[in-house]
């Protein structure tokens, strides 16, 4: 018969439960964030939700004066990339100050 380890297990329990309130936060933290970008024209300004950079607002914030459609939406659809790009920024970061400390699996960082 095996002998248990109960410290062992105790200590496993313990990491396990730390580990579940630190993705919790990560949860409640990720659903707060919010990121706005201008355009380099200042034409438009993209903000987006940190969980999937799913779209919250497009606001037209400059002149729309001598602009064509097509000046509207280039402006628009590279605005929306840079939102989303920030919003991956601001996710993994977040995700470093919550799990840092914790190595990756298969030893990878």
């Amino acid at each position: 018969m095996r002998e248990i380890d109960e410290a062992w297990i105790e200590e496993a329990v313990t990491a396990y439960r730390r580990i579940e309130e630190r993705q919790a936060d990560y949860r409640r933290a990720l659903a707060e964030i919010e990121v706005s970008v201008r355009s380099p024209d200042g034409l438009v300004e993209v903000t987006v939700g940190g969980e999937g950079g799913a779209v919250l607002g497009v606001e037209i914030i400059g002149s729309l004066r001598d602009r064509t459609a097509g000046d509207v939406n280039r402006a628009i659809q590279s605005t929306l990339v840079a939102a989303r790009d920030a919003a991956d920024w601001a996710r993994r970061k977040l995700h470093q100050e919550i799990f840092g400390e914790y190595p990756a699996l298969g030893g990878q960082r």
